[in-house]
């Protein structure tokens, strides 16, 4: 929290301000306390949704792998039932290719959504709490600044 310097009514440093003047700076100061935190929390917030995004979009992405796998699959058990030929063994390693690319995709988006966490704005919340109790502080000790 910034602290601003006491003024006497002459505007010099180090007088004794006046109630409304101590309101006056109280008010100011909870203002652009409160201005800063709202910024840092639509910062952390806007990071945690751009990591999430990412990850959502890779699992999105293993869905759609994911089924083209499913598709190569019974395509495979179509030609080996119907020719019994070699065709049906190029169209295995397809399959299997995309359930490999469908399941490193799937990994790696499910890494991507953990390293997120909760999507609360944990930093700011810290901060808030700690302008709270030096606030709490300040008024049991009888200080204002």
């Amino acid at each position: 929290m910034n602290r601003a310097t006491v003024t006497d009514r002459t505007g010099e440093p180090g007088g004794n301000p006046s109630t409304a003047e101590l309101v006056q700076q109280l008010s100011e100061q909870v203002t652009r306390l409160v201005r800063d935190e709202l910024h840092s929390a639509r910062d952390e917030l806007s990071a945690k949704a751009k990591h999430a995004g990412i990850g959502a979009g890779m699992f999105g992405g293993a869905g759609v792998v994911g089924l083209y796998g499913v598709a190569a699959l019974l395509t495979t058990l179509i030609l080996v039932l119907a020719l019994v030929m070699p065709a049906w063994v190029a169209a295995l390693i397809v399959s299997v290719g995309l359930f490999a690319a469908a399941g490193v995709m799937a990994l790696t988006g499910r890494s991507r959504v953990r390293r997120v966490g909760s999507i609360m704005p944990e930093q700011t919340i810290e901060s808030v709490k700690a302008d709270v109790r030096t606030v709490s502080h300040a008024v049991h000790e009888g200080r204002h600044q």
